[in-house]
Parts: structure tokens; sequence; C-alpha cells
């Protein structure tokens, strides 16, 4: 089945799981797309099965807090940041629920974690306006690039350069292998006025830089000159939180969560609102991704969702 207006128009929450108390702050679907990990706020970590639509299993994080959960590429492990104690990054075995390693250096709140899509390196970002490398076989930090502002970033998807965006209104490649020389290039945009840059995102194809906010506006740019594409707008974001927008597998879809509890879909060609799936949401939906393998659509507010199309294939 091939991605069309008409199938996205179709999507239906095939199922809700209410296992969280409070709200789920981050989810990641593996790259196989067979299972999805996501946290909450009331520190679980839960991991679900995508093709039975089940729950797997539960593991909590009390001591420490959860949030920027990601699986990593070893099977059964991942990486978060804490929300309690300290600012240290964590790995995490899933299925004995031990910590591996400890990535200690933050020194205020952790706002972005990428793994590499390639290797066993992550990128982290943190208030105290640096950025870390890290290698997951070292608790030393690899890297360290101290920034004007709060950082944002995000690896391109041949794991060859990443890009920071620093301060809300510059966006800086950087190449991995000679990152400690600077960015190769700087994009500068316009600085935001209404609310800070929470997320970066390269589409699959590598073409485009989709870059989130905590206010009701999403900013596609591209990647080669950062030149501003399209401007995202008419979903809620009346809490100042950081709602995640995520591009479909192929680049053509660019899906937001909203804090009137629904999903709002746009075409990243034209910018046109493609449709608003309805999802009983009874809280703001701060994560919405679209599985990279599946035809399926993951939303979270409280509760997670799970969307199929409904439409037969022709």
């Amino acid at each position: 089945m091939k991605l069309v207006d008409q199938v996205v128009r179709s999507f239906k929450v095939a199922k809700v799981f209410r296992e969280n108390t409070d709200k789920i702050n981050s989810i990641d679907f593996s790259p196989s797309g067979d299972t999805l990990i996501s946290c909450s706020e009331d520190d679980q970590i839960v991991i679900y099965d995508c093709e039975k639509g089940t729950q797997m299993r539960t593991v909590n994080s009390k001591k420490y807090g959860v949030d920027l959960i990601h699986f990593t590429h070893a099977k059964n492990t991942a990486i978060h940041s804490s929300t309690k104690i300290d600012d240290t990054i964590r790995y995490l075995s899933l299925h004995d629920n031990k910590y591996i390693r400890y990535f200690p250096g933050h020194t205020k709140k952790v706002v972005s974690l990428c793994l590499s899509p390639i290797e066993d390196t992550f990128l982290s970002g943190s208030l105290d306006k640096t950025l870390r490398l890290w290698d997951l076989r070292s608790p030393n930090c690899q890297g360290l690039m101290h920034l004007s502002g709060r950082p944002v970033a995000a690896y391109d998807p041949e794991g060859l350069i990443f890009a920071a965006g620093v301060n809300s209104e510059s966006i800086k490649l950087y190449d991995l292998r000679s990152f400690d020389k600077g960015p190769f290039v700087t994009f500068k945009l316009s600085q935001e006025k209404e609310c800070d840059w929470t997320g970066l995102k390269f589409s699959r194809d590598g073409k485009t830089i989709l870059i989130s906010t905590n206010g009701s506006i999403i900013r596609l740019i591209d990647a080669f000159h950062g030149t501003p594409l399209q401007t995202f707008t008419g979903h809620l974001n009346n809490k100042g939180i950081p709602i995640e927008a995520s591009f479909s597998p192929d680049s053509q879809f660019i899906f937001s969560g909203s804090t009137d509890g629904r999903v709002h879909v746009w075409n990243a060609d034209t910018g046109y609102k493609v449709c608003v799936l309805n999802a009983d949401h009874p809280g703001p939906v701060q994560c919405v991704q679209f599985n990279p393998k599946y035809m399926m659509l993951a939303s979270a507010c409280t509760n997670m969702a799970f969307w199929l199309p409904t439409v037969e294939d022709t």
C-alpha cells in the first residue's frame, strides 16, 4: 500500500493502551519497526509489540526518572536521560532492568538525545549550552561543543554528519570525522519570537530538516542550503510543551501532535493540511511517530494509540 492523501485520511485508532498514569514524554520505534518503546512522567518505560498490537513489558525507573528514550542497536537495550538526582544519561539493559553504563557530564537538563543510525555513538544536548558526543562502549565523553544557547541535534540518515540547532535561530552542520574543526556550514534563520526549537529531524531521503518547537509552529528547511521550505501551523500548543513532529518514512507527510488531543497531518511538499485525525486522546498529544517499516502510526498523551489505515488497497 502506498501512502497517499486518501490512505492518510483513513487512519483510525486500532488500539489504545492505558498503562500510564502520567503523560508519555518520549517514544521510539526499533529500526525494524517490530517494537516501540515509550517513557513517561510516571517513571515507567513500556515496550510494545507493533505486529501483535500488545504491550510486551514495563520497566520502572523510579530512582532517576526517564525521558528522551531511544533503542540502541543491540537487542533489548536503550538509552535515556534522567529527570531526578542528576543529568546523567543512562544505558539500560531492558531484559533484566540493569544499567550497563552511565554517561555523566551535563550539568543541566538534557533536552536533546539522538543515536547514530550506523554505529554505537550518540549525541546529547543540554540546557548547560553544550553538545556532547559519546560512544556507548565508554563512559567518557568523546567530544564537547560549547554553544551560545539551547541546543537541539540530529544525525543525518547516513550517519556521516549531524545538525545542531542553536538558540532557536541557526543550524550548524558538522562532519562527524572532524567535528572539532567546527561546523562546515551554518544556516541563519530568523529568530523564533514566540517559542523555542525543541527538536530536529532529517527526512529519510536526507534532503530536508524538520524543526519542531514548544509553540504552535513547525518549520521545514532545505538540508543543503538552509532555505526555508514550509511553515506548518494550525495545530494547537497552548501549554508550551515540546510537541513532536515527524516525517512519514517516504518523507512526503508531516505528522504532529496537538494540545487539543488530535494529530495534524500536512503535505511536506505543498505545505497543505491533509487532515486532522481524531484520536480521543484526553490530554495533549506530545509524541507522534510513523513506524519505519509498517503502515502504522503511534501517538501518545497519557495513553498510547496505535493507528492503522482503514481503506482497502486498490
